[in-house]
């Protein structure tokens, strides 16, 4: 084999693993790319994985059809992968911001089996090539195939912990269809000799390479324009964290915190969500000392804590680092929070809510539950029966624990279920709810070991909604939003880590809202 041959044999198994890890990427960036913008992460994570093989298996198949030029074939593959799969984000965008409803999920899915059946042509095609170039077949596919499936782990790795967090998932698509359009110049130079009108090609392929690199410098601000029309108001920050999108917008006075989409809180109404979060329960225990917060990186449900004196240890559990961060820098939040996180009161953990109770051994006379909404599978694991056996039992004899618990109107089975759930514990319970114009009629599941007597509780605090005697008329439910269905007795199931009934509820729930 002479010298040429062997650089480019060489180059089959290195081009094998690159276009395995820009695959695995594409894979798990429409996956992310669905959940933010189609909601509910594992299904759309379950349909992008599954039609992302659905297509290798397709284009596998067909690749039995590409008996002539195989290099050129190759080269014209890569370059396609390169322009869908390097647009794909800030295509989606744009159609989310202009389209009808429903052709969003139409065009993501649609790209991912067409770029999960190129990405399946490639390979019998490298490994075909290998062995014409006069690697035997046994050699040649085991090489490729290695190559492949190590990409693959190198191509998820990338993806989670350096290219969304610093990249962000539209720059990424860019970025990596650039690498399949590299690629596809690299084994035209190598392959040069056989290959026809090579000035052509290169053209082609340069011209790709040039349309991407701008997309690189200009695409993350243009999809910025469309991704603005899914907010009310104007963007004034964004950043993509390791766990999720953070958006701020701001309309006036306005301020508005979004978490993947979702909005968390509004800085002309948060007041009445934050008091009603907090105050039942601290004013329900004599004296709290220790207090929990789950979520509420934000820092408002903090700043309502410190209000009381009593309250010299608070420790806050909040997945996200960044939302944290942001609370603590951005003056808007700065402002609504009274930099709560900064008092030498409060601890912080970036930790998982469920692993810190399980590993946690200490107990607090108030728990505060301010964690998203149930939409997907690792969010359902903090609404099971589990999760709160843990808070009752990380709960002082006498303490009380709130927990928002989604809307009683526009998610009615999913507040009653969570309430049964909590109750499932041999917690005694009481549910709440009011108005807030941001949010609408939003829901709250009060605990505690011992019985609650809401008309005993005394709110004694500076607040701007909340008053003793209005706590009590929180607790009337409507006819079309209290437990019973229809003015039957209605029985709710309990939502657990084997059965999450909680989940199909939820986006059943909000599937008109």
């Amino acid at each position: 084999m002479d010298e040429l041959k062997v650089r480019q044999s060489h180059f089959i198994y290195w081009a094998s693993g690159i276009v395995s890890i820009c695959g695995i990427i594409f894979e798990v960036l429409f996956g992310a790319l669905g959940s933010y913008i189609l909601g509910d992460g594992v299904k759309q994570y379950t349909l992008t994985i599954s039609l992302f093989l659905t297509g290798m298996g397709i284009g596998a198949s067909l690749s039995e059809k590409v008996t002539k030029h195989l290099v050129l074939s190759f080269i014209y593959i890569e370059f396609l992968v390169a322009l869908i799969g390097g647009f794909s984000s800030f295509l989606m965008f744009a159609i989310t911001a202009f389209a009808s409803n429903g052709t969003d999920a139409f065009f993501l899915y649609g790209v991912t089996l067409l770029v999960g059946a190129l990405t399946g042509v490639e390979l019998p095609i490298l490994i075909r090539k290998a062995n014409e170039i006069g690697v035997t077949l046994q050699k040649s596919t085991a090489r490729v195939l290695f190559s492949d499936y190590a990409g693959g782990l190198i191509g998820g790795l990338l993806f989670v912990f350096l290219l969304r967090p610093q990249m962000g998932i539209v720059k990424s698509a860019f970025f990596v269809g650039l690498i399949n359009a590299s690629v596809a110049l690299v084994v035209l130079f190598l392959f040069r000799r056989e290959i026809k009108h090579v000035s052509i090609h290169a053209f082609i392929g340069i011209g790709i390479s040039i349309l991407l690199i701008l997309g690189i410098f200009f695409g993350q601000a243009m999809a910025l324009t469309f991704e603005q029309k899914l907010y009310k108001d104007p963007i004034i920050y964004m950043e993509e964290s390791q766990y999720q999108k953070i958006v701020l917008t701001k309309n006036d006075d306005d301020v508005r915190l979004y978490l993947d989409g979702g909005l968390q809180l509004s800085s002309i109404d948060e007041h009445r969500y934050h008091e009603v979060l907090v105050h039942p329960a601290m004013s329900y225990t004599s004296e709290a000392r220790k207090v929990l917060v789950l979520g509420g990186g934000d820092g408002m449900a903090v700043r309502e804590i410190l209000k009381y004196p009593s309250a010299t240890d608070i420790t806050l559990v909040d997945l996200d680092p960044a939302v944290v961060e942001l609370a603590n820098t951005n003056a808007h939040l700065l402002e609504l929070n009274q930099r709560a996180l900064m008092d030498e009161k409060v601890t912080i953990f970036h930790q998982d809510a469920f692993e810190f109770l399980e590993r946690s051994e200490e107990w607090y006379d108030v728990i505060i539950i301010d964690l998203p909404d149930p939409n997907n599978e690792s969010l359902n694991k903090l609404y099971t029966k589990e999760f709160y056996s843990l808070v009752r039992n990380h709960l002082q004899p006498g303490g009380a624990a709130m927990i928002q618990a989604t809307s009683p109107v526009f998610a009615r089975e999913v507040y009653w279920t969570i309430s049964h759930t909590v109750a499932s514990t041999g917690m005694h319970t009481e549910n709440i709810h009011l108005d807030i114009p941001s949010f609408g009629n939003w829901g709250f599941v009060m605990a505690s070991r011992d019985s609650i007597d809401v008309d005993s509780l005394d709110i004694t605090r500076k607040t701007d909604y909340l008053k003793t005697d209005v706590l009590s008329s929180l607790t009337k439910f409507g006819k079309d939003e209290d437990s019973q269905l229809d003015g039957d007795h209605t029985e709710w199931g309990v939502n657990t880590l084997v059965d999450p009934i909680l989940i199909q509820l939820y986006e059943k729930s909000w599937e008109y809202y």
